[in-house]
């Protein structure tokens, strides 16, 4: 079984998941040629002193990473997970996957842009966190995960791209997600973090 324990052993510190999660949501817009229908997007300007990093697969899965000043959130949502509140007859998050989260990134697990009315809440089936100054991730920490899963609350798939952070990895999903051909040496620049030079975008067909 994977769970989001797995997956707070993996992530990167906070700095660099920012520049990750940046450069996934350019090499999915620099790939798939339509910034309008990306997988992944990052907005530097979500909220006052908020970036957030948002994947949707259109699927019903998505994802929300929020950097604030006082630290990170990292909700996602399996909409296949036993875990999902839509299963339930009150819309509930499943127990101890939020009840810790420290009441100083609470806004960001809240926020108004992630609420559903057909639940009355936010859509989590998996939750991270870390404050500014912690030296680690955290999650519930009692969460009765459904048995006979491998992955039950999602994580493992939500945040493939995030614990695998290798240039072959991410070259492979996203050739197979768009079914096209790109360069792995211009990925290895854009996730390095270097600047969408004319050549990179040359590369890329761009």
């Amino acid at each position: 079984m994977s769970t989001v324990h797995e997956v707070a052993a993996l992530l990167p510190d906070p700095a660099e998941l920012h520049v990750h999660l940046q450069a996934l949501a350019f090499l999915d817009a620099l790939i798939g040629g339509d910034p309008l229908s990306c997988e992944y997007v990052f907005d530097l300007d979500w909220g006052p002193g908020v970036d957030a990093a948002l994947m949707d697969n259109g699927s019903g899965d998505e994802f929300s990473v929020s950097f604030s000043p006082a630290g990170v959130l990292v909700r996602g949502f399996d909409h296949e997970s036993e875990m999902s509140p839509y299963g339930t007859d009150d819309g509930e998050v499943w127990p101890g996957v939020v009840d810790e989260v420290p009441a100083v990134l609470l806004p960001l697990l809240h926020d108004p842009a992630f609420h559903d009315e057909d639940i009355g809440g936010v859509p989590v089936t998996v939750c991270l966190w870390r404050e500014t100054g912690d030296t680690a991730w955290r999650t519930g920490s009692a969460i009765d995960f459904p048995a006979g899963r491998t992955d039950p609350d999602g994580a493992a798939h939500l945040f493939r791209l995030l614990t695998d952070r290798s240039p072959e990895f991410i070259q492979a999903y996203f050739e197979d997600y768009y079914a096209c051909r790109a360069p792995l040496d211009a990925v290895r620049l854009v996730l390095a973090g270097h600047p969408l030079t004319p050549a990179i975008m040359t590369a890329f067909g761009r």
